[in-house]
């Protein structure tokens, strides 16, 4: 059975796993890279155990700092995404992250935001203002367990509060459009949906009302994965909406978070023009997958002499069976990837013959 954050995670029948997905705006860089990798890795690991895994990943083409780049890059927001979708896919491919079972479009799923905020106004847990719907939000930070500074802190970085709001934890499920914005007609007007609703109503579209695994960069906690479930539970009456969380850690360089704002970006598709694939995954699986990591140009090299000492351990003739189960033990209790490379590197053989091939490295 697999653990993850030191929750057991049963599975009776298949495995429903949402991972939140890019906003198709820019080329994938390790940032972007570590979540999936750590998020495919969660698949084939469940799925070496014999449990059937479901994947929905999303792609957010509907997002206002999407809709920014393709304006300054002369295209339609439509199409500048789809051309940005056909890079990441490309990246993933070369990455080994297997195709997911899903992949919904945020702009093909407008009708189903538009139901999920009728449904929240129904039930009162939204109000209309000015042609915006709001999702009440008192509650959503102390769930997070998140002070009022920092909540409101994240809310602006993300820009998430909107001045139509009765409360500054409120946001929006839908917002009006603008002349020039991506709209769509509703009954309180033409607009687009809040950037948490479009996630939440894909996943229960997708799945119904609960996830067994939710995948996403952890710097998303909050607000967007906290609003996401809120909302989903709010409209659904059903705790929690995912039985568990693979928040991935961030990757910083030069001291700061990984970002085009930072201009300290490292793009995946350059790093596998001069490196073996299984360096590069193991590059990513090098730290456990909740914690930050500081990435520095040398990584890449050990990671390298790393996997040639494990495929060295391979070839080895003997191993014992009881290395080979610690080893996928070790994979099963929270993901150990640096436990079990230790195992497959010292007993050798099947061992590590096993562990190169749940996580991709051969």
């Amino acid at each position: 059975m697999l653990t993850i954050g030191g929750r057991p995670l049963p599975v009776v029948g298949r495995a429903r796993m949402y991972v939140c997905g890019i906003t198709p705006y820019d080329t994938t860089h390790l940032g972007h890279a570590r979540t999936f990798v750590w998020a495919d890795v969660a698949v084939r690991v469940l799925r070496h155990a014999g449990v059937p895994v479901e994947v929905c990943r999303n792609v957010t083409d509907v997002d206002d700092v999407l809709t920014s780049a393709a304006r300054r890059a002369g295209s339609p927001y439509d199409s500048f995404a789809a051309v940005q979708q056909f890079y990441f896919d490309r990246d993933m491919a070369a990455l080994r992250v297997h195709p997911v079972t899903y992949e919904p479009r945020a702009h093909t799923y407008v009708p189903q935001v538009v139901a999920l905020a009728r449904a929240l106004l129904d039930l009162g847990h939204a109000y209309e203002r000015d042609g915006a719907v709001c999702f009440r939000g008192a509650g959503v930070r102390e769930r997070a367990g998140l002070g009022p500074e920092e909540a409101a802190r994240l809310l602006a970085e993300f820009g998430d509060g909107d001045p139509r709001g009765d409360d500054p934890a409120d946001v929006a499920v839908w917002r009006p459009s603008a002349k020039g914005e991506p709209g769509w007609p509703s009954e309180w007007g033409d607009g687009r949906p809040g950037w948490h609703a479009e996630c939440a109503a894909m996943a229960l579209t997708t799945f119904g009302p609960a996830l067994d695994l939710h995948a996403g960069g952890a710097d998303l906690c909050f607000p967007h994965h906290a609003y996401e479930a809120a909302m989903a539970e709010a409209v659904t009456g059903v705790r929690p909406f995912a039985r568990a969380w693979l928040h991935v850690g961030v990757v910083r360089a030069d001291g700061a978070k990984m970002a085009k704002s930072a201009g300290n970006l490292v793009f995946t598709a350059d790093l596998l023009r001069h490196h073996p694939v299984g360096a590069v995954r193991l590059l990513l699986l090098g730290h456990p997958w909740a914690a930050d990591w500081d990435y520095r140009p040398g990584d890449l090299e050990k990671a390298a002499a790393r996997l040639e000492r494990l495929h060295a351990a391979a070839g080895r003739p003997a191993a014992s069976a009881a290395g080979e189960r610690a080893a996928v033990r070790a994979l099963l209790d929270d993901l150990d990837v640096a436990t079990a490379l230790e195992i497959a590197a010292e007993e050798g053989g099947q061992a590590a013959r096993t562990v190169i091939a749940v996580l991709a490295l051969g």
